[in-house]
Formats: structure tokens, sequence, C-alpha cells
């Protein structure tokens, strides 16, 4: 080819681009439609900018609730789980990821990105409808606008809205059509979900959440332990609970992921970083204000106090030398921690419940998103069984109550019964539980087999409220003393004088149990004792059983008692109704000496089992 011939087709290739050029810009809003004349182009700006708001305040929605928008499929929680579907944030449900029902069952709720752009699109779609063109109707301009439908496709770092609507806008003799709009919007909605599946699933597999929980609880509530004293130990229920929730405020508000978006006051603070790097600010909320479940298994554990008991002060056991507490608790907690992926501007949080069980970590969830369809066996969905419970106090007057139904370990409500009658369904069961609860009645469980029993006639005992006053050796109590009511079904309420004096008591046969401690200067010297015990052998005739004794020297250090029994006594009586509604009862007992040993404290132990408690109930203020 010729020079002049290459020229041509240079000179041929730029018209055409040139043209293409000039074609782009002159049709450049001519997408789907006809080409749109520039008086007619502020509505068709102004219908985009209505998609790009709404597309913003979708995104923001989204992200505040856990990848949702709607709040929908509601479920409320119950006594034995206090946990509803949504967590309540600051006034607006969000939806738990992971959380555990209203009747024990393990739930999972975490939206695919796919559920989360329909959610999206389906709120542009209603969004778009309130556009509102009165403004160019009173400029003369005519706007018909046609149902839109809506795509949203979610990135890391933008949202891309696509909207089909037929938008027809004429003023005078123009007119301009369009049928699609596109919109885009900055956001890192994509970025902060995926990084949030990426916790989630941290956390499913390494319950690092209940590790923190269990370290907590540890360190602010009474689990195990041994004190060395003569009186017994107490903790009042309702202050461990929360010292525990404080606790849990506290520390996990200062958890943080591996990352350059804070500063560690010192090398201590490291304890607080979870070791999974993130590249955005991450952080876990807990407020002692949301529904929280605490439950304390253990001897002398009630709805007022805990108490252990000291060992080395009963009768035969002073040989001991001294006495000591030892403690064990057993704690069930569940409890909502909100976790937030955050920017300057955005925000994504998702809300799961943490499950510490018998002190420990919950069994951990493996697996992989997105989740499968597989759930645990949900025995309220179930309820056919016809039921009919009839409720009464002593005097056969109807009651209402609140009540449910227990088969093995989940528990379906069945409703308030009315006019002391409740008709309901519950689910086919052998030898489960009926459970009742009404205001001023002791709560009750009766075993009912919803299989066989179509109806119940349950009898509620009335519980009062009584104050306890105690007098010692015909004097007020001048220092400490725990009067315990065991009731011959084996429940107990107990009174810890002079702090807690209130107890709650209903009709029938108890033991009154009074101790009363008072300062003491026992000193228990330092001591060693030498214990012996068989061990096998070594070598061949230890493989073929043979023993040897090996003794070790126990050192104990000295002890200085503080507290020790001077006073109290035990009652077996029957408690009448028409005693108890009085609301004041006075007990006595008497006092014993001051022991100066621990010989001398054994023996006021060995005394207190044949003294008695004076008991008279009086009105209040009497």
């Amino acid at each position: 080819m010729n020079k002049r011939g290459q020229v041509s087709v240079f000179v041929i290739v730029a018209l055409v681009i040139v043209a293409g050029i000039v074609l782009y810009f002159s049709f450049r809003e001519q997408i789907g439609g006809e080409q749109v004349p520039a008086e007619l182009m502020s509505v068709f700006d102004y219908y985009h900018s209505c998609i790009e708001n709404e597309a913003k305040t979708a995104a923001l929605l989204a992200g505040e609730g856990g990848g949702r928008i709607k709040v929908e499929d509601y479920t409320p929680g119950s006594e034995y789980a206090p946990f509803s579907s949504h967590l309540n944030f600051l006034g607006s449900p969000v939806k738990y990821w992971y959380y555990v029902s209203g009747n024990g069952l393990i739930k999972e709720q975490v939206p695919t990105k796919q559920e989360m752009e329909k959610e999206m699109a389906d709120y542009i779609e209603e969004g778009l409808k309130r556009c509102d063109f009165e403004y160019y109707f009173r400029q003369g301009f005519e706007v018909e606008a046609s149902e839109p439908s809506v795509e949203v496709d979610v990135y890391n770092r933008k949202v891309e809205v696509k909207v089909s609507a037929e938008l027809i806008v004429s003023k005078e003799d123009e007119t301009a059509r369009k049928d699609s709009h596109n919109a885009e919007i900055n956001s890192k909605l994509g970025k902060f979900y995926n990084l949030a599946l990426e916790i989630y699933t941290e956390e499913k597999k390494e319950m690092f959440l209940e590790k923190y929980g269990v370290d907590v609880l540890y360190n602010y509530a009474p689990v195990d332990g041994v004190e060395i004293q003569c009186a017994p130990k107490i903790w009042l229920t309702r202050k461990v609970m929360v010292d525990l929730k404080s606790g849990l405020d506290e520390n996990f508000r200062t958890i943080k992921f591996k990352g350059s978006y804070y500063e560690l006051q010192g090398e201590d603070r490291e304890y607080f970083v979870w070791d999974k790097p993130v590249d955005e600010a991450v952080q876990v909320v807990y407020s002692k204000d949301w529904p929280t479940k605490i439950e304390i298994y253990g001897d002398g554990v009630d709805d007022e106090i805990m108490i252990s008991e000291a060992v080395g002060t009963q009768a035969g056991m002073g040989v001991m030398g001294f006495c000591y507490v030892p403690y064990h608790f057993v704690y069930d907690v569940s409890f909502p921690a909100l976790i937030q992926i955050y920017d300057v501007e955005e925000l994504f949080q998702f809300p799961v419940v943490v499950v510490i069980d018998k002190n420990m970590p919950r069994n951990s969830l493996v697996s992989e998103m997105p989740l499968g369809e597989e759930e645990e066996f949900d025995l309220c969905e179930f309820k056919t069984e016809e039921v009919v419970v009839n409720i009464y106090d002593v005097n056969l007057n109807k009651v209402d109550a609140n009540v449910s139904y227990g088969c093995f370990n989940q528990k379906c409500r069945l409703g308030e019964s009315k006019g002391g009658t409740l008709r309901s369904v519950a689910p086919a069961c052998v030898n489960g539980y009926l459970h009742l609860r009404a205001e001023g009645y002791t709560e009750k469980k009766q075993l009912f087999s919803t299989n066989e029993e179509k109806f119940a006639d349950i009898v509620l005992e009335r519980e009062y409220e009584v104050e306890v006053d105690l007098r010692v050796g015909g004097s007020d109590l001048d220092g400490t003393a725990i009067v315990s009511f065991v009731r011959e079904d084996g429940k107990s309420v107990t009174a810890a004088l002079p702090e807690m004096r209130e107890v709650k008591l209903s009709e029938g046969s108890y033991e009154i149990n009074v101790y009363v401690y008072g300062n003491s200067s026992i000193v228990i010297p330092a001591s060693t004792k030498t214990e012996c015990a068989e061990v096998p052998r070594e070598g061949l005739l230890g493989f073929f059983g043979s023993t040897t004794e090996k003794c070790l020297d126990i050192t104990i250090p000295k002890t200085k008692i503080e507290h020790a029994l001077i006073g109290g006594g035990v009652l077996k009586t029957y408690l009448f109704e028409s005693d108890l509604e009085k609301g004041h009862v006075a007990l006595s007992v008497d006092r014993f000496a001051m022991p100066n040993s621990i010989e001398d404290l054994s023996q006021n132990f060995e005394l207190f089992e044949s003294k008695r408690v004076g008991v008279e109930f009086m009105e209040e203020g009497a």
C-alpha cells in the first residue's frame, strides 16, 4: 500500500471516531426511549435523584438491620429463653443471626446476599412510588410514571440499581420517554457484609464471645473457691446477677479484632484483641438492659441469696482443727452481643446470642455459608392434644395463671387462663409437666401426660411476703444470722439478717433453722500434718500390684476465725395461711457462750442441735 493510501485510511478512521463522538453526545440521553430535550431533562434528573436517595436509604437500613430491611416473622421470647427473634437496638428491631428461641431451640437467620439485594430492591420499588412530581406539575409539565421494577447488585464498594419503569414527560409540544434508569452509589455494604460473615463463621467455630463471657463469669461472680472461716459464706443472688451484667457490659465493649483502628493502652490489653485480622473497625456491644438469662444452680441457692455452709463446725469434726467454706456454683448464662462493623459514614451490625452452658461455652456450630436448610425439631410446632386446665386456690376459688408445658428440654407456652380455666392445645408427650405461675402464688409444677390425660385440676398455694425479726438470748440481734425455712417438699427460702429480712412463704410444714454469728478472735496456729497413702511400687513389682506407703507433710497456715456460731436452734412446725397473712414473724433463740477455741466452736454446733426456736406471728406494725 502506498503512502497516499495509508493517509486515506487514517482520515476515514478519524472521521468515523469524530462522527461517533458527535452521535454519542447528540443521543446520549436516548436510552431505552426517545431523545430527551433539554427542557425536559430536569424531570428525568429528578427521578434519577429519587432512585439514588432510595438506594442510599436502603443500603443504610440493610446495614443497620444486619442485611435485612423487612421486619417480619417476629417470634416472641419466653420465660425459658427471653430472646425474641429480633434484638431491640435503640428502638429498631434487628434480626438475630443466631439465637435461642422461646422453646429452647437454636435458630440461625443469616441472610444471603441475594436476600439482602431483594429486600433492598423491594424497598426502592416502594420508595419510587412516592417520588413526588408536584413541583413539575406546577411548572406545566405532564408526568406519567409506570410501576417500577428494580434490580439491585451489591458490590464491595458500590451498589448498582437498575430500574425498569416507563417515564413519559411532556410540556407544550415536547415529549420524551425513558423505559430504563440506572443509578450507582458509593457504599461499603458488600464489603461489610462479607466481613460480617467471616466474623460470624469465626464465632461459630471458635466461640470467642463465649470464651470471653466465661472469663467474665469467673471474675465477677462466685463460681469455685474455698475460704477459711467458720460462718457460712453469703451472696445476694440479685447482686451477683447485677455484677455479672455490669462485668459483661464493661468487658465486651473492649473486645477488638487484630487491626490498625485502635491503640492499646498497655500490654495487658492485648487480652481483648481476638486474633482475626480485619481491615475495618469492628466492635462488640452488650447492654445490661438487654434481655439476659442467668440461672444459678447449687446447694443453698434461691431467688434471694446464695449460701455455702462451713465445713469443720459440725458435731464430731472438731478434730479437723480449722473450718473452711467450699463453694461451687453452676451458671447458665445467655445474653445478646451486637457486632458492629463501621467507618465514619457507614455501619453494618448483626446480633447473636452468647450461650454459656454449665460454666462452659456452648458446643461449637461448624457449618459453612450458605447455611443449610436443616433445623432442630421444634416440638411446639406440633400442638395436637386438646387440654383443659382448671386452677384453684386452697379454698377452691378459681385463679388465673400463665400456663406452659414442658416436654424433654423444650417448654411451650399454652396461654393464660380466663376465669380459672384454660382451654388450649399442647404437644403430645409422656411424663411432661404443666408449669403454672400466678401473681401472689407459689409456682407450681405438675406431672401431666398429654397423650393420655385431657383434664388437669391444679391447686395453687398463696404466697405471702413475711418480714423476719430475731431475738437472741432475750435481746435484739447484734450480729448476723441466717434463717432458713425448709419445706417438706425440699423447697427452701432464706433470710440473711440484718440486711435481708423478707421471705416469701406459703402454707405448709417447715423446718426452721436459725444460725447466729458473732465476731470471734479464735486463732488457729500453723500446724503440720503427715498424710500417708498406699502407692504402687516402682518397677516390675508395681506392675504386679505391689504397693508401698508414701507420706507427705501438709502445712496448714495460721488462720484467724473472724465469725463464730454464738446462738441458734431448730424447729419443725406447720405454718398456717392465717399466720402468714399477718406479714410479720418474730423468732427467738438461745445465746451460746462465745467460743475461744475450735473445740468450743464444735461444742456450740453440738448444742445447736438441741435448741429450739420460738415463733410468734403478728400484724405488721404491732
